[in-house]
């Protein structure tokens, strides 16, 4: 009865999911059935891990993230875990041959949301590097289902855009992230002297990723290209909305994509894969 407790372990980590990102579903959904249950999973993982450091205020924040990375060690190595979260990701870990250095940065990236509330340049990168651009190499590691060739070619367009994601939501999340968390994630930004100007060089630094990331979408696999387009996309709607707003007004608000809009845009990804050939 193994195949039931797998199954049920991907379920849970398909309904984490669809109960915290629209966006990132309907991107899943998009792709290759193939590849559905794996990327569940890595979003799962990440999910948990971002919940305990953003959200359990009220409990030993650094107590649950040391718990969560023994488990994830432990399930890696065992190949079984009864948080089926982590079972699921084991799973993956070890089918797709994930490197342990990106689960290692990225919970070190973890890590450093109990602690840092500013960043340097060299501490942004790092953050960057671990908390979304090897989120995005794991989920090559998947898409590429074992082409080392292919992974070493799109690995830094895949970075990038893992880069410009998180960039994009930081900037969304300017409000929260200063008044919730007292973070603040741009290295030398003051929140409450944030400036068209500033604004203009975040802004042009996330479309130099978007660019770079556009060019490795192309050449993924064609069971991914689609889905990984369609987030795209997304972000990049997102990104272009926030550019329309004033630098007092991020302050204030937080800039979203009505689900409906999200509809539409799979619908116009869909028409533009099915005639062009994409």
């Amino acid at each position: 009865m193994i195949e039931l407790f797998n199954r049920s372990a991907l379920e849970c980590s398909k309904l984490i999911t669809e109960r915290y990102s629209t966006s990132f579903t309907l991107g899943i959904k998009t792709l290759n059935r193939k590849f559905h249950f794996p990327i569940y999973a890595v979003y799962g993982f990440v999910r948990y891990a971002d919940e305990i450091v953003d959200t359990f205020y009220d409990h030993d924040q650094k107590y649950l993230l040391d718990k969560f990375k023994k488990d994830t060690y432990e399930a890696i190595e065992t190949g079984i875990s009864l948080n089926p979260i982590l079972h699921s990701f084991q799973s993956v870990v070890r089918t797709y041959s994930i490197d342990r250095k990106l689960i290692d940065a990225f919970l070190k990236s973890m890590e450093m949301d109990l602690y840092c509330n500013e960043y340097t340049d060299n501490s942004y990168q790092e953050y960057i590097y671990g908390s979304a651009e090897v989120v995005g190499l794991m989920c090559l590691r998947v898409f590429c289902e074992g082409n080392l060739a292919m992974f070493d070619r799109l690995k830094e367009p895949a970075r990038k855009l893992g880069a410009a994601f998180q960039k994009v939501n930081f900037l969304r999340d300017l409000k929260s992230d200063y008044v919730d968390r007292g973070r603040i994630y741009f290295p030398g930004v003051d929140f409450n002297d944030f400036t068209k100007d500033t604004k203009q060089l975040i802004e042009e630094d996330i479309q130099r990723d978007f660019d770079e990331a556009y060019i490795g979408i192309l050449n993924l696999p064609r069971g991914a290209r689609m889905g990984v387009y369609l987030a795209y996309t997304y972000y990049q709607t997102l990104f272009n909305k926030i550019k329309q707003v004033p630098a007092s007004r991020i302050q204030e608000e937080r800039v979203r994509v009505p689900d409906l809009k999200k509809i539409a845009l799979l619908a116009q990804t869909y028409m533009r894969f099915r005639w062009s050939g994409m």
